[in-house]
């Protein structure tokens, strides 16, 4: 039942440590793998491994098992180590001896890497698309907000005029940096290292343009060795994408917190996307931009775990790189479940009007009162000092009739050029 069982009996506790829940991450990449073993097939065919006849038998067998996949009718049962050695057995268990041919010319690392890489690939790809869509849901709040203004802070302090349209869409333009991270990552990943073998090479005459055209990638790992060394690699990338997604959820989703609470009272949210307390009836909790907080933090701490995990490993393949996978799926599968719940919630948020004429915050034109000096002809210090003596002596009246007329700025968005700037797949 194991790919590179020999006929000897092995130790169950040893087994049952080795293996830990590999059987059920792998379902994640089952398809992937079915995905790999019909081009290496394909290939082996065209190589004269096998024949015309053999190939059309294992892509039968193959389109059967990715029926049961489909239909969530898979399993990995206990006696197989993983999804690799459960397929094989299926194959075989169809189709004889023309099953146990399949993986000839390739080894399990290279069979494991290419079905990672194929379902990072998806997965870093489901992942953009999310994000376009809460961008766009962002830049749709921007414009229809851009008029109404807001506090800007710095130190949690009362510092200058800023708008709901201007904060909307400083998030949505720290998306687009993300995505550039993002698709960095999709051309690391995005090379085959099918052929690797076990790390250097095979002796057959394997043709590795061949797979890499076959199953989409748009480049071949050349290097067997590199090839190899992409595992841990792939995942430390991966994990740096993901954090600065997360880095940018979790800072916005701070924000709701704060602009939720009564000592802010900029937003509110309809009541049922709020949680109660079983004490205080007033309460309306921000429970899932909370969670949204603590889940992005979670996947940002992932970045440090990769590192641990692969930092100062030698060439070649290590047991230690099984331990990557599980935290890498478990991240997407977070991350996208989080974009989709936010995209969903900052849809029905509700802006509320603000009163500027507070005298909280009566120091927020401080700034546009000394440009107004400054285009009387003031020099810049001059300015300053007559503003800040006003401020304290208690004599200073805010000019709220300012406008920010350069592009980025409160009265000049530029929303149509931030849109733009989301790169084009």
């Amino acid at each position: 039942m194991k790919l590179w069982d020999k006929g000897i009996a092995i130790d169950k506790k040893m087994e049952q440590f080795t293996v830990g829940n590999d059987r059920e991450i792998d379902l994640h990449i089952a398809p992937y793998d079915v995905i790999a073993s019909r081009a290496h097939a394909r290939m082996l065919a065209k190589i004269n491994i096998i024949s015309s006849e053999e190939l059309k038998q294992l892509e039968s067998g193959l389109d059967a098992i990715a029926l049961q996949i489909e239909e969530g009718t898979f399993i990995i049962d206990d006696q197989f180590e993983d999804v690799h050695s459960k397929i094989e057995h299926e194959l075989t268990l169809q189709l004889g001896e023309v099953g146990k041919k399949i993986h000839s010319a390739r080894s399990r690392n290279d069979q494991v890497l290419v079905a990672l890489q194929l379902y990072y690939k998806e997965a870093l790809g489901q992942t953009r698309t999310s994000i376009k869509t809460l961008f766009d849901t962002l830049l749709d709040l921007a414009e229809l907000h851009k008029d109404q203004l807001l506090p800007g802070y710095t130190h949690l302090q009362v510092a200058m005029p800023s708008s709901f349209g201007l904060w909307f869409s400083s998030y949505a333009e720290l998306l687009v940096d993300d995505v550039y991270v993002l698709d960095a990552t999709m051309r690391i990943v995005d090379q085959n290292p099918l052929g690797s073998a076990a790390g250097y090479g095979s002796s057959f005459p394997i043709d590795r343009e061949f797979t890499t055209q076959e199953m989409g990638f748009a480049a071949l790992k050349y290097n067997v060795v590199a090839a190899q060394l992409t595992r841990g690699k792939n995942e430390r990338s991966i994990a740096a994408s993901l954090s600065n997604v997360a880095n940018t959820l979790s800072r916005f989703a701070m924000d709701i917190c704060l602009y939720m609470s009564q000592n802010f009272g900029f937003i509110s949210f309809p009541d049922e996307l709020t949680t109660g307390s079983s004490i205080m009836p007033h309460k309306k909790n921000p429970d899932v931009f909370e969670l949204i907080r603590g889940k992005c933090n979670k996947i940002q701490a992932l970045q440090t775990e990769m590192l641990l995990i692969t930092n100062n490993l030698p060439s070649g393949y290590h047991r230690d790189f099984q331990l990557l996978k599980e935290n890498v799926i478990a991240s997407f599968v977070e991350l996208n479940d989080i974009l989709e719940i936010f995209n969903y919630s900052i849809k029905k948020i509700i802006v509320k009007e603000i009163d500027l004429s507070d005298e909280k915050y009566q120091y927020l034109f401080t700034v546009d009162n000394i440009s107004n000096l400054v285009v009387d002809g003031a020099s810049f210090r001059e300015a300053y000092k007559t503003i800040g003596e006003q401020v304290e002596n208690g004599t200073y009246v805010p000019d709220t009739s300012k406008h920010h007329t350069h592009i980025g700025s409160i009265h000049n968005l530029s929303l149509s050029h931030i849109r733009e700037k989301f790169p084009i797949e």
